[in-house]
Formats: C-alpha cells, structure tokens, sequence
C-alpha cells in the first residue's frame, strides 16, 4: 500500500496560508544551509505530488520557470520531474509536464492510488482536500515545517474537518533558522 503524507509550513499561530492566500513568509531562513540541504533532499526523493487546483496553479506558474531553476535548481529539478495530480472539478486542463487531471471523486480515487503500486504521495498545500481526505483516514503523516512567524489571521490546513484527529508525534528535527519539522501520524 502506497503511503500518502501531507506537508506543509504553517504560521506559530496555526496558520498555513495568510488571510490573502500567500505564504511568502515561508521563504524566510531558506538561506540556512542544513534547511537548504533538506529541502533539496525532499525534493529529489521522487513519489508523486497531489495537488488541489489552487496550489496546483501557484506551483505550475512557478517551478517551470527560469527564475526557479536559477533560485532553487534542485528543487525545480524535483518538482518539474515528479508525477503530479490535481484534483478539480473545475480546471479543463493541467499543462504541467507529468500531470495528471482528476475531476471525479478525489476520495475514491486516493483509495485507489494508495492500494496501487508506485511511490509515495505527498499532498503540497491543497488544505481544502487535507480537510477531505483526514476523516476518511487516507492521510498517513501530518508533515508540518513550523515557521517562527506569525501572521494574525489566515487558514489553517484543517479548516472545515467536521471531527477531532487524534494525532501522536513520530519524529522532530530543528533548524538554525528556527523552522522545526514535525512529523505526526494518526492514532487510529
């Protein structure tokens, strides 16, 4: 069975894109070279990358590009090279190399992939199908990179689960730049 983790940077007070959508602030402290070294890491280790049409829209109009490639050369590497799906009902097309459109039922689907053989899959951002995706189970790991800013307002990767998850803590890392890394797992 295929694994399927969930990462995200999220604010100290809880929040993983501002009131506007944004989530610039996540860029601070890239310039420490054992975050870099991680981030290149991640990037690099293959599996498929699943997406909800918001964020699939902001990463396509980004990681293609040559300002990308001259910033984070790695990283664009990995995420132009990975296998991708995005699920919306509303998207016509998806013109990112090696991307697949989804428009059916993302929960079936998902079932489907993770009983299938391949890589793992991680879902980027996308909090709209995390809120979807949590009380069915199908979330292996809550992947969080915890930034030391805090934004007043925003959304939570949660926002809308209709029930409390019961997560336990799997494994920590710390940065000098301040960022941490929590890895959760559910309990049930």
């Amino acid at each position: 069975m295929r694994k399927l983790i969930a990462f995200n940077h999220v604010t100290l007070d809880g929040y993983f894109v501002s009131a506007s959508g944004g989530f610039s602030w996540a860029q601070k402290g890239n310039d420490d070279p054992e975050y870099a070294a991680f981030v290149a890491e991640n990037a690099s280790g293959g599996g498929e990358l699943l997406f909800g049409r918001v964020t699939y829209e902001l990463m396509a109009s980004y990681w293609p590009t040559p300002i990308a490639d001259q910033h984070h050369p790695s990283v664009a590497a990995g995420m132009n090279s990975m296998s991708k799906v995005v699920f919306s009902r509303t998207l016509d097309k998806a013109s990112w190399n090696n991307t697949k459109l989804v428009k059916d039922d993302m929960v079936s689907a998902i079932r489907k992939m993770k009983n299938e053989s391949g890589p793992g899959m991680a879902i980027l951002g996308s909090g709209s199908i995390i809120a979807q995706l949590a009380p069915e189970n199908l979330i292996d790991e809550y992947q969080m990179m915890i930034d030391p800013v805090a934004l007043g307002s925003g959304r939570t990767m949660f926002q809308g689960i209709q029930q409390m998850l019961t997560l336990k803590l799997a494994r920590t890392r710390t940065f000098n730049n301040g960022k941490i890394f929590l890895c959760y797992e559910p309990t049930s």
